[in-house]
């Protein structure tokens, strides 16, 4: 092995020996900073370092590509701690449909995880698995990160909850007019038959609140009597009732691998309809006319270092990427988020007090109200008034507006609310891409020009 490259490998061990023994998402990148390969892992140290031990044998774990990869091209890494492996695992995903890196085979297609899916504008609502949630009427859980314990599961949910499945568009006049014919899941009592008039409307909704009580618990009883059942069929030498209540407690140990639908966003699976989310957000913000431009600023960092912020542009509820600018911070050092912020939108809209440049007709910060307080001194320090400046919180899905007390809270499948949250993650990809880029250049201790793009320019 030629020496430089023996240094390389040896920096990286040297970097992989100070990694968390946490989950996460490890980054390998090539000497220009490209993300050539995303990972997972339930243990960062332990999986990163896998791939670097002498005696490792990638050729056959992981194939040749694997191998010459990290023998000839790996130069760096960066990990990004999770909370859980389940969150890793989205993560991952996340990122691996937005970079395409060159030698990660799965995950690049379009395909999202699956949701479960219960509808909530019926009279007697439905269960169902799907992978392109419905815009409204619905209460979503998941993302769940396996479709094959989510289809091992709903039986087994459907046995003790009997809510049904089928694809019949009937209410409750329809079923006094004409009652229709239960399918077998009733005889096997694994449906009470609403089609057919077996079940009350009232009865039949305290089944499916059950039900949601259910997912929105961590199941634990219903795991205890299928631990319980299990070992007192072993006990009875019943090994075939044993095996099938371990495929049971297994099935239903899956459901726990989900995320949460407005954390762990698939921006692929749902559709936000521009002109709805903007006739909404007039009505939402109580101004005269349909907003047309909406600019969105974000700040990102890491322990303070490498401040940077990003402006997103939105005409007509769609990406302008011409209108894309990013910011790296030059006014203090630190982690202050409030002070970023100031820069940021000082920096933005000097230039549009001077009439030098157009005002968006909505201004959205990601943040709360010090972050819109913090944005509001930067317009008191240029001596004009903004348009509608608003903040968007993620914890809460809180609207701020500047000038109004309290919060907007508006319901999670809002138009409205859809659109901003598009702006606000869109505000914060592309910061962490410049993020990113900045670790890179400072971490190689070298001045590497940053690759630019006309729609992408650095302020």
């Amino acid at each position: 092995m030629p020496e430089k490259r023996a240094a390389i490998l040896e920096r990286i061990r040297q970097k992989i020996a100070e990694l968390p023994n946490s989950p996460g998402v490890y980054l390998f990148k090539d000497a220009a900073g490209r993300v050539l390969y995303v990972g997972k892992a339930k243990t960062l140290r332990s999986r990163v370092a896998s791939y670097f031990q002498p005696g490792a044998d990638l050729l056959k774990g992981r194939g040749p590509d694997i191998q010459r990869m990290i023998d000839e091209l790996v130069a760096d890494l960066d990990v990004l701690e999770c909370q859980s492996e389940v969150d890793a695992l989205l993560q991952e995903n996340r990122l691996i449909k937005d970079i395409q890196p060159r030698f990660n085979e799965r995950l690049k297609d379009d395909k999202t995880f699956p949701y479960l899916q219960v509808t909530t504008d019926e009279d007697f609502p439905r269960v169902g698995i799907t992978r392109e949630p419905k815009a409204g009427g619905v209460k979503l859980y998941g993302p769940f990160v396996s479709v094959n314990d989510l289809r091992a599961a709903l039986p087994l949910m459907q046995r003790v909850f009997k809510f049904r499945t089928c694809k019949l568009d009937f209410d409750e006049q329809s079923v006094r007019e004409h009652l229709y014919r239960p399918c077998i899941l009733y005889n096997i009592k694994q449906c009470t038959g609403p089609c057919a008039g077996h079940v009350s409307k009232t009865r039949y909704a305290e089944q499916v609140r059950h039900f949601r009580q259910f997912l929105g618990s961590k199941a634990s009883q219903l795991r205890r009597e299928l631990t319980a059942q299990m070992a007192l069929a072993a006990e009875a030498l019943d090994y075939e009732r044993a095996a099938v209540l371990r495929d049971e407690l297994k099935a239903l140990e899956g459901l726990q691998k989900r995320g949460l639908v407005h954390e762990d966003v698939q921006p692929e699976a749902f559709f936000v309809d521009p002109t709805e989310g903007l006739e909404r957000l007039a009505k939402v913000l109580d101004i005269p006319a349909v907003p047309r431009t909406i600019e969105g600023i974000d700040i990102a960092h890491l322990g303070g270092g490498e401040q940077c912020g990003s402006m997103v542009c939105f005409i007509d509820g769609r990406a302008f990427k011409a209108g894309y600018r990013r910011y790296r911070i030059k006014t203090h050092e630190g982690n202050d988020d409030f002070a970023s912020v100031r820069e940021v939108v000082w920096r933005r809209y000097k230039y549009a007090g001077m009439d030098q440049e157009l005002f968006p007709d909505v201004i959205l910060i990601d943040g709360g109200k010090g972050q819109l307080a913090a944005a509001w001194e930067a317009f008191e320090g240029l001596e004009f008034r903004p348009p509608v400046l608003i903040g968007l919180a993620k914890k809460n899905e809180e609207i701020f507006v500047h000038g109004r007390p309290g919060a907007l809270r508006l319901p999670r499948n809002d138009a409205a609310l859809r659109l901003l949250q598009s702006v606000r993650d869109e505000a914060h990809r592309f910061a962490q891409h410049y993020h990113h880029i900045l670790r890179r250049r400072a971490t190689l201790e070298r001045d590497a020009p940053v690759r630019r793009r006309v729609a992408e320019p650095d302020e």
